[in-house]
Formats: C-alpha cells, sequence, structure tokens
C-alpha cells in the first residue's frame, strides 16, 4: 500500500503495487502530521481515501484472482489496517503484515549473517565465469547471479546492454530472495567479485563469507579471454566503449588508454581490450593473492567450454 515512489526505491520482489497514496498526497499528509496534528494528517488521508475506495477493491481483484490478500505499507500501519478493512467487506479474506516491510526488512538483512556451504567461482577477467554458472545450475547446483541481480558485469565496460541498476535496497532485497529460496544444507555458488558491483554494494557479511570460502579458479590463456571479451563487447558503439576506457584511464595509464582509443577508431576492437586485460589481470592477481594459498583451488583449460568447465568442477561441491 506505499507510494509508488516508496515501492520504486525498494520493496518485497514479489509484491505487487496497490498506492493507497500517490507521492504527491503522502507528502501532503506527512507534512500535516509533522506541522501541524496527527488529527489533521489523519483527515487528509480520509480525504485522499474515500473517492477511492472503490477503485482500490477494483484494482485488488484483477492483481489476485483468488480471495487471499497479504497487505503490507511501511510499518503495518494505518495504510495497510484501512484498505484490509476496505478488501474484508467486499468479501475476501486478508492478513496483514505484522510490522510491515521495515519487519521484512529487518528479516532480510538479518538473514546475510546466517551460515551458509559457500564457494566461490574465481578466474580472470574474460573466463567466462557468469557462463560457467549457467551450467553449473542446468547440472543441479545452486548459483547466486550477483551480476544479474545487479544489472552490471562489474568492470568498466560492465553497464553496456544491461538495464539501469537497482537501488541498493532493492539489490539486497533481490539478494535476500534469492538465498531464501535456495537450500542450507547445500552449496551455493557465486561469481568472484569486489564488495562493489558498479555502484551496488554487496552486504558485508555475505562478502565476508565469499572471502573466506573456498574460490574455484579458473585458468584461460590470454588469448582465449581476450577472444570472448571481443566477441561479449566488441557488438557496442564505439563510443561507449571509449568511454569505458576513459573511466579506467587512471589506472590504465595515459599511453595504454590512447593506445586503446586509437584501436577502436581503427576497427581493432581486440588490440583495445587486450590492452585493458593486461590492467584487470593485473588487478584480479593482486586480489587472488590476498587470499591463502590453501583457499584457492586451481583449474586449468584451454578452451573456454563452459558445459565442460562446469561439469570439470562440480565435484567441489559440498
Amino acid at each position: 500500500m506505499r507510494s509508488p515512489g516508496e515501492y520504486e526505491y525498494g520493496h518485497i520482489p514479489v509484491a505487487h503495487s496497490l498506492p493507497l497514496f500517490t507521492n504527491e498526497e503522502r507528502a501532503i499528509i506527512g507534512t500535516a502530521y509533522k506541522q501541524v496534528s496527527r488529527e489533521l494528517a489523519v483527515n487528509k488521508g480520509l480525504e485522499f481515501f474515500g473517492p477511492k475506495m472503490k477503485d482500490l477493491a477494483e484494482s485488488a481483484k484483477k492483481i489476485n484472482s483468488g480471495t487471499t490478500f497479504l497487505v503490507h505499507c511501511w510499518r503495518g500501519g494505518m495504510r495497510s489496517g484501512s484498505v484490509a478493512w476496505l478488501l474484508e467487506l467486499y468479501g475476501f479474506k486478508v492478513y496483514l503484515l505484522k510490522g510491515g516491510y521495515k519487519s521484512f526488512r529487518n528479516f532480510a538483512l538479518e538473514s546475510f549473517s546466517e551460515d551458509r556451504k559457500m564457494l566461490v567461482l574465481g578466474g580472470r577477467t574474460g573466463s567466462g565465469k557468469t557462463l560457467i554458472l549457467k551450467e553449473l545450475e542446468k547440472l543441479g547446483e545452486q548459483i547466486i547471479d550477483l551480476e544479474h541481480l545487479a544489472h552490471h558485469k562489474g568492470s568498466s565496460f560492465g553497464a553496456l546492454g544491461e538495464a539501469p541498476q537497482p537501488t541498493q535496497e532493492m539489490f539486497e532485497n533481490e539478494l535476500f530472495f534469492q538465498l531464501l529460496k535456495s537450500d542450507k544444507n547445500k552449496t551455493v555458488w557465486l561469481e568472484d567479485e569486489s564488495n562493489r558491483i558498479g555502484a551496488r554494494t554487496i552486504p558485508q557479511s555475505i562478502f565476508e563469507k565469499m572471502r573466506a570460502c573456498k574460490n574455484v579458479f579458473i585458468d584461460l590463456p590470454f588469448e582465449v579471454r581476450s577472444e570472448y571479451l571481443t566477441q561479449e563487447y566488441g557488438k557496442f558503439k564505439s563510443e561507449d566503449l571509449k568511454d569505458a576506457i576513459k573511466r579506467i584511464e587512471k589506472r590504465l595509464g595515459g599511453l595504454a588508454t590512447k593506445t586503446a582509443i586509437e584501436a577502436i577508431d581503427s576497427g581493432d576492437i581486440k588490440q583495445a581490450f587486450e590492452l585493458c586485460l593486461i590492467y584487470y589481470d593485473k588487478t584480479y592477481t593482486y586480489g587472488k593473492n590476498k587470499r591463502t594459498p590453501e583457499s584457492v583451488i586451481n583449474c586449468s583449460f584451454e578452451k573456454l567450454e563452459a558445459d565442460i568447465i562446469a561439469k570439470g568442477i562440480k565435484n567441489y561441491s559440498i
């Protein structure tokens, strides 16, 4: 029952939006409550609610073909209570979420600290880790694709071809739902990431677990990885590729940046990606070296054949 703005910022992933108040109406009620009195705020709410009653009930029937509803607002207060009363008048069976969306958020965040069996799928940039994850899933393994949830592939090129990133809150909600659906007694595979994926941050307790668990490291030749990246990103506009390279100019170096951009202008996309790979390989090697040697399981392959690789590493699952 929360406003459209509240819903967009973050919601229970399976929830339908049936706002009792618009963003503007909610602002008016909030101002009345803070600056004048609770009574005025309630009266304003009733003023907005009255003309909407029939439409709200009709909209609810379109959302749910059944007869049972679970209704919630921010804290399980007046908004959800009012609509629950209305739907009950129409003969529906209605449950209220105790504590509202706020209680869901607390439950979700607390769940990230629970013990879980995890394996991290590692590998330098261009190793096709997401492809391998998908193949592991086909083999019956539990996976969580963090990059899919974040709408970002992690590198400076990661936003290309992706939808806008969700809010941090929504990213966490979606991650919680993925964990909720998984069996705690079985291993869940995640791709090795830094603590940030684009502008989104992996919850600290989950990231700590990822750093502490075993890392199944896929070692592929440089040439194979550069070829994969060329195929994966070469389809995007030259200007977008150059913008991505410019974003890492300080770390890539002025000369390498200039050479990579010139390569794109001349149509040699592969050379540009090879220059970027040199930088990303150094970065990934630095991160890998921070792990204890015994936590890294090195798996070398000559080709990026995701199905074969997945079958080769599946037995590491606990």
